[in-house]
């Protein structure tokens, strides 16, 4: 498949084609096979390889694992939830927006938990959803994990508290975006803009923004109480390495009081 193509449908593929993974497993499994080894571990998949794999418009190294395709902020988060939550070890009735795959197949799983799925497009989820607009009442959910989605939204703060008012007091989501730590404040795009710019200022054609450091206050400002964790430092070097990860990604850890 032509490498432009690739990038431009991956995010599809990742985040909602199931029948994209099941069509592909053979062949993700045989050329997995070609990067056997013990530099690289992936904590998706849990699977050894000689290196991750470059990827992304900027071909960032070390990026895509060869066999279940996670890139480094899916590792990162499957690590902070093992770790770091009670995702193991407390039932909990939880909601995974616009669900990858990936993570779907392992939490969906979990015995402790009741897992629901929801997503814009009809077909790909357990129920349809519009997050600005949630048909569910208040405090219901325990935890929200909503991973790339609100840079596609024009009214993401709307978004932002319709997910706080569905979580439980108590209960705790993790809202991952797309951020450049050197930007101050979000840089917001205007509806002319066209999607090679939309490229360009914000890393996809389909993007409405970059969020910024000012992240953490619009979410309190939806109601949240945030948390930015730098668990990729907490690691430490090595273990960054090894599984393939941002050394400056955050975790941005939502409570509800």
């Amino acid at each position: 498949m032509n490498r432009s193509i690739f990038l431009k449908i991956y995010p599809y593929i990742l985040k909602k084609r199931t029948f994209f993974f099941k069509l592909g497993t053979p062949y993700l499994y045989i050329r997995s096979l070609w990067y056997a080894g013990d530099e690289v571990f992936c904590p998706c998949c849990e699977k050894k390889f000689r290196k991750f794999l470059p990827f992304g418009a900027q071909k960032r190294p070390n990026a895509i694992c060869p066999r279940c395709l996670s890139l480094e902020r899916h590792r990162l988060l499957w690590l902070y939830l093992k770790n770091k939550t009670n995702l193991l070890s407390q039932k909990l009735e939880l909601l995974h927006v616009a669900p990858e795959y990936l993570l779907k197949k392992s939490i969906s799983g979990l015995p402790n938990i009741s897992y629901l799925s929801a997503d814009l497009q009809p077909n790909e989820a357990m129920v349809q959803m519009d997050i600005t607009d949630i048909q569910y009442p208040d405090n219901i959910f325990d935890v929200i994990l909503c991973s790339h989605v609100l840079e596609h939204i024009p009214n993401d703060w709307q978004a932002m508290a319709e997910l706080c008012r569905v979580l439980k007091p108590g209960g705790w989501a993790i809202l991952h975006v797309p951020l450049d730590p050197k930007l101050e404040k979000t840089l917001e795009g205007t509806s002319d803009l066209s999607p090679e710019e939309r490229e360009r200022l914000f890393g996809h054609h389909d993007h409405m923004r970059m969020y910024g450091r000012d992240y953490k206050e619009k979410l309190e400002k939806a109601g949240f109480t945030v948390k930015v964790d730098s668990y990729a430092q907490e690691l430490g070097i090595e273990n960054i390495k090894k599984f393939g990860l941002m050394p400056d990604e955050d975790i941005y850890y939502c409570t509800k009081l």
